[in-house]
């Protein structure tokens, strides 16, 4: 369990940089190219720029970016897996995509785009709580990275 934490710090430390955050997000819809193209060499491509993509970018200097303090809060909220709001709307940004998905294998455009343009937004919100979160538990995060 120390090594998989371990993992997910090295990771996040790498995703929370604005970079990565907002290439990830913006990246959204290729997912559902594969899906579309009925695509494998496609899916190996989105597949392979999905996983590198949060750790190809260098650490932020600073916690200043939203993004960045969203990315930190996510790790912590990870951590402890509340049942709360920020489960709900991950859920349903999660349902979205699931949506989208279907839809782009269907190859009915208008309902894809209107659940990947669904679950961006609800990823924002995602976001904005997580980004709240790590500012609420700032002061344990620094402790326990230092």
């Amino acid at each position: 369990m120390e090594d998989w934490r371990k993992v997910m710090r090295v990771v996040f430390a790498r995703h929370s940089n604005p970079w990565s955050m907002w290439t990830r997000w913006a990246s959204t819809p290729l997912m559902l190219v594969p899906l579309w193209r009925r695509s494998q060499r496609d899916a190996a491509l989105v597949g392979l720029w999905m996983a590198v993509n949060p750790v190809v970018f260098s650490k932020p200097a600073h916690d200043r970016a939203w993004s960045t303090r969203a990315a930190l809060g996510e790790e912590q909220w990870l951590a402890k897996r509340p049942i709360d709001t920020a489960m709900a709307v991950n859920v349903g940004a999660t349902a979205a995509l699931l949506v989208a998905m279907v839809a782009a294998h269907q190859r009915r455009a208008v309902p894809a785009a209107a659940a990947t343009a669904l679950e961006m937004g609800l990823l924002m919100a995602y976001w904005e709580l997580m980004a709240r979160y790590y500012e609420r538990n700032c002061g344990e995060s620094r402790t326990s990275r230092s």
